[in-house]
């Protein structure tokens, strides 16, 4: 199967490493356009017509993103978000045709990065991809310091768990990590920094780097429901991350 590969052009270089951006739709004339698009905006660009070309470019290299359409015949993107988040940590941005809550909350919950409705704009998935990058790639921002917060290299207990700040990782007590996506541990930093203080979900969204231009206002929420489930002790009855209602979360590290 041939996967074709777009290098970025020679001015966009400048001898820095240049992003590559997996595309996976099943549709031609998208697939090409988009991955066009992104050519001209820097990227490094694979384009790949369904789940088994990614899996064999996986093989051989590791894109720094991925850009998945929702509805392929083949193989729908949920099983493939699935499928990448439990054995890589390559960030994903999803293309969904119907753009229905429902796809949007699984897709989160399984820990996809970001979506998009489609047709998207494509400077809007320009800007999407580039925010994304920035949270995955900058380790300076996940454990920069914040007045107050916690000093770098400190561990934060979070119900069951620890938040390594200069590991970039959240571990038991036996030392096992947990399996933690970017955007998660840039929440449970957010509330590390301001324990004790309610936070509305604008606040964490802004603390978090992580904006939802199209407004999807809950998405902060399924979020929240990943961490709990691998801090809480017990999950439907938080203790540690709290809901303020009709406000946002707060962080209580005693679970008082």
């Amino acid at each position: 199967m041939s996967i074709p590969e777009w290098p970025a052009p020679a001015a966009a270089r400048g001898g820095a490493a240049v992003p590559s951006i997996a595309v996976v739709d099943d549709e031609a004339a998208t697939r090409e356009m988009v991955g066009d698009y992104l050519k001209l905006h820097g990227f490094g660009v694979v384009l790949c017509d369904g789940g088994r070309a990614l899996r064999e470019h996986l093989a051989r290299h590791s894109p720094d993103l991925i850009v998945l359409d929702l509805n392929m015949p083949e193989e729908d993107g949920l099983s493939i978000v699935r499928d990448l988040k439990a054995r890589t940590a390559i960030p994903i941005i999803m293309l969904t045709a119907t753009a229905s809550a429902i796809d949007r909350v699984v897709g989160l919950e399984l820990g996809a990065d970001d979506y998009l409705p489609k047709p998207c704009e494509l400077r809007e998935l320009v800007a999407r991809v580039r925010s994304v990058l920035r949270r995955v790639q900058a380790p300076g921002h996940a454990v920069a310091a914040a007045a107050p917060g916690p000093e770098p290299g400190r561990r934060i207990r979070f119900g069951t768990k620890w938040l390594e700040l200069d590991a970039l990782r959240l571990s038991d007590d036996a030392g096992l990590e947990q399996a933690l996506t970017r955007s998660e541990f840039d929440l449970l930093k957010a509330f590390a920094d301001h324990p004790r203080r309610a936070l509305s979900r604008e606040r964490l969204l802004d603390l978090a780097d992580a904006r939802d231009p199209d407004a999807f206002d809950r998405a902060i929420d399924v979020r929240i429901n990943r961490i709990r489930k691998k801090v809480e002790p017990d999950p439907g009855n938080p203790r540690y991350i709290r809901t303020v209602r009709g406000l946002g979360y707060i962080f209580r590290p005693e679970g008082d």
